[in-house]
């Protein structure tokens, strides 16, 4: 005989509803048990009627499971508001950072030279001074980029000469011992003769 679907809702014959409790009841217990051995987990279960009668069942004494189990939620429930305060913080924070990136764009606008109608004489002389700052930053860095790279030049320009010294004083000898190798086969031939 196949079951069909109940449907959940309150039974609303109390005969049918403490039969149904009961039967469930005992099976509810049986599965704790079972989960309890074959998982071996700590299980506790407290069920009330609608009498008010206790039924319960622990894997492992209730007392230690209630126990742990508020030791579980206060330290959940204290990591929960931990996380809650630091991300608040943090939304804060990025709020901050958020102003802060609008302000630095619109400073840059500026100095760009864009929308600059709305500025007011004074603005456009701090504008002008930051400016007229910032491109003698950027010449004195130039000048010293230019400088390293001057001073680079001269010393391989030196390590060259110095190079070219000894290659002619090499072919100096060189051609030197040639024409002296060249004198000794004269005599040689000279000899013979």
């Amino acid at each position: 005989m196949v079951r069909g679907k109940i449907e959940m809702k309150k039974i609303e014959n109390a005969t049918s509803r403490q039969v149904t409790f009961s039967k469930r009841r005992n099976g509810l217990l049986k599965k704790a048990y079972e989960l309890s051995v074959l998982c071996d987990a700590q299980v506790s279960l407290i069920v009330f009627s609608q009498r008010g009668r206790l039924y319960e069942f622990s894997s492992s004494g209730m007392q230690n499971t209630i126990e742990r189990y508020r030791k579980y939620k206060n330290d959940y429930e204290t990591s929960y508001q931990d996380s809650e305060i630091y991300i608040q913080q943090l939304k804060q924070e990025a709020s901050h950072m958020i102003a802060k990136i609008e302000l630095l764009e619109f400073h840059k606008r500026k100095l760009l030279g864009q929308e600059l109608s709305s500025c007011s004489l004074q603005e456009l002389q701090e504008i002008d001074c930051q400016l007229q700052r910032s491109l003698g930053e950027v010449r004195a860095r130039k000048a010293q980029l230019f400088k390293e790279q001057l001073e680079k030049l001269k010393a391989k320009e030196k390590q060259l000469l110095e190079e070219n010294v000894q290659l002619h004083q090499k072919n100096v000898i060189d051609s030197w011992r040639g024409s002296i190798d060249q004198q000794k086969k004269f005599r040689v031939i000279d000899l013979n003769l």
